[in-house]
């Protein structure tokens, strides 16, 4: 929780923050100081004697810690921390898209670096940086089909769940491409823009799920939705591990690509296909939709900022008060 509120913090004068550099400076004289002050002279007559350690003892050093503490949370303070909310006006008119992730098990071959989602998700969320005042969802499927991001211009949401698919998320496997593009089609059909598309990325032949292809296909076209596809895998030999009744045994098998029904549902969806072989190329792919696919629209931003240093002030309030009383009653020296 407080790395996340950090993450979101910056400081109006950060240059202030360089005095923190001079704590370590006053942690050396407290220390020469002390060691000066410790008595040098051994009684030899006394040293059968044990020492005794009382609380004061102990936590003698508690004081200067407490205004160490104190000096840390004024210099923050003095830095000026706030929270910065960017808010944004836009003007025109965008396109609804919605990302349709498989996640089946073989999107975790390593043809692409380091993997074939992995490298989906770093393409696709460096898309959805420049589709500024776009409604962008996210549905993943494997055997089954799920809507992981519902449609919305908060594009940092969407960034976030995008870093947070993985494989194995539905346990079921299959690729289930009807059902994926069924529930994509549901999340956009009562949108009220005129541009609306999917882009389905997919690395295998349809199997399992409880809707065809062929009726997804109609859904998306009845309530015109364009799909982009994209099919994700090199040509390259793969090496998969299969029981036998000897045990278990490694079998090479080349990625094999339904085209024929990824380019027909681009085509008459008003779509287009495409092949991605590496991490370059998927790239390309999505450079080539930025392009194809414009918004109209204007954004304009503005910076809000919220002051954070309150709490860093009272607490050092807080630290100096309990120095001061611990030094002037626990620790007090008398003459």
């Amino acid at each position: 929780m407080l790395t996340e509120w950090y993450q979101n913090i910056e400081y109006a004068h950060s240059w202030v923050l360089g005095a923190l550099l001079l704590l370590p400076v006053l942690i050396y004289e407290y220390a020469r100081r002390y060691k000066k002050q410790q008595a040098s002279m051994l009684v030899t007559t006394t040293h059968f004697v044990k020492s005794s350690r009382g609380l004061s003892t102990s936590l003698r050093h508690l004081p200067f810690v407490l205004r160490c503490f104190a000096v840390i949370c004024l210099v923050i303070a003095l830095a000026g921390p706030r929270e910065k909310f960017t808010e944004t006006k836009t003007q025109g008119e965008g396109i609804d898209i919605m990302l349709c992730f498989d996640i089946s098990g073989s999107m975790t071959e390593k043809d692409f670096m380091p993997d074939r989602l992995e490298a989906s998700k770093q393409v696709a969320a460096a898309f959805v940086s420049n589709r500024p005042g776009d409604e962008i969802g996210i549905v993943i499927f494997s055997n089954l089909s799920y809507t992981l991001c519902p449609l919305t211009t908060d594009h940092n949401a969407v960034l976030n769940q995008i870093k947070t698919i993985e494989s194995g998320y539905l346990q079921d496997e299959g690729t289930a491409i009807g059902s994926g593009i069924a529930t994509s089609v549901d999340r956009l059909r009562n949108s009220k823009t005129k541009s609306k598309i999917i882009i389905l990325l997919t690395d295998g032949v349809d199997f399992g799920g409880t809707i065809p292809p062929d009726v997804a296909l109609q859904m998306a076209k009845y309530y015109g939705i364009k799909i982009y596809t994209i099919g994700v895998g090199s040509e390259k030999e793969v090496d998969e591990v299969v029981q036998s009744p000897i045990g278990p045994v490694v079998q090479h098998k080349t990625l094999d690509f339904n085209e024929p029904l990824l380019k027909k549902l681009a085509d008459e969806t008003g779509g287009q296909y495409f092949h991605a072989t590496d991490n370059t190329a998927l790239q390309k792919i999505y450079d080539s939709i930025n392009q194809m696919e414009k918004s109209r629209i204007q954004v304009t931003s503005y910076d809000r900022y919220t002051d954070k240093f309150q709490p860093l002030v009272i607490a050092a309030l807080i630290y100096l008060i309990l120095e001061v009383l611990l030094r002037y009653t626990v620790f007090k020296k008398f003459p």
